[in-house]
């Protein structure tokens, strides 16, 4: 079929310039290879296309009927390969994105006006996922995550600060519990968890060692807000970016624990495949999240 494509367009062309001389000229082949993908084109299809004398060559009522459909669908197929070329330099259409729940808050939000301000003409197609994702096998554009969870062989873009993780819990939970000195202490407490792909994430701390705390409590979410929302109605301590709580912590509507125990990681990272042909749309995202 790829083949019988590229020989009707030839016979296309050769209808519309009614002549085989200007048809090469205008295709940049020979006469004689022209002539011969036409003829080789009227055997397989078993149709004579053109009729040929020695001064005009027009199409035959088998050529103009496969015309009458033909040249509409050539058309169509030049019109959108000019508009996808179009993206290769000029932002517009779709970028599919995969985001985790917390990137989508912290990264992308804060810059989404002012990139569909500059970008009226780019639409960000968003799927939130907290567990890493194949960005080629769910033929997404470019996934956002912190650095950990991405893969090597991508190409990766820093698009945030370095995070920490902040351990919090409210006022009124501290009334009758201990605060924890250290991440052993944990075991004592109900702990509100974070679900990261198929089961919750183990709580990672590290002052001079490493430790892992796999925590117990009344609930699990796969959403950091609902976490912390959770803490801060006294269910129990919960997981966050500290940049997520911060305001909470300074209203003493949260009280942070083992600040001490959560030392600074990289943080997010804008990742994608290739960038071989990249649309002109997503550069111009890469470049309006860019950590400066």
């Amino acid at each position: 079929m790829r083949n019988e494509l590229n020989e009707l367009a030839v016979f296309a062309t050769v209808a519309e310039e009614r002549s085989f001389t200007r048809a090469a000229a205008r295709l940049g082949v020979s006469q004689s290879a022209l002539s011969h993908t036409i003829r080789g084109l009227e055997e397989r299809l078993g149709l004579q296309l053109l009729a040929r004398t020695t001064r005009s060559v027009s199409p035959t009522t088998a050529g103009i009927a496969v015309l009458k459909e033909l040249t509409p669908a050539l058309d169509q197929i030049e019109r959108s390969i000019s508009e996808a070329r179009k993206l290769q330099h000029r932002p517009g259409g779709r970028v599919r994105l995969v985001v985790s729940r917390s990137g989508a808050f912290m990264v992308l939000l804060s810059k989404l006006a002012s990139f569909a301000k500059a970008y009226p003409e780019v639409v960000l197609d968003v799927v939130t996922l907290n567990e890493p994702a194949d960005v080629i096998a769910g033929q997404f554009d470019a996934g956002i995550h912190t650095g950990e969870f991405i893969q090597r062989d991508m190409i990766a873009v820093r698009v945030s600060k370095d995070l920490r993780f902040a351990v919090v819990g409210s006022p009124e939970y501290f009334k009758s519990h201990d605060i924890p000195r250290e991440p052993r202490d944990l075991n004592n407490h109900p702990c509100i968890g974070i679900r990261l792909g198929a089961g919750p994430y183990r709580w990672e701390f590290e002052k001079r060692r490493k430790v892992t705390v796999n925590v117990q409590g009344p609930a699990v979410f796969d959403d950091t807000n609902l976490v912390i929302q959770a803490a801060a109605n006294g269910v129990g301590l919960g997981l966050a970016f500290e940049e997520q709580v911060a305001e909470l912590i300074m209203k003493r509507r949260l009280i942070r624990v083992l600040e001490d125990w959560c030392p600074p990681f990289p943080g997010f990272f804008l990742y994608y495949p290739s960038r071989h042909n990249q649309p002109a749309a997503l550069t111009a995202l890469i470049n309006a999240l860019r950590l400066s």
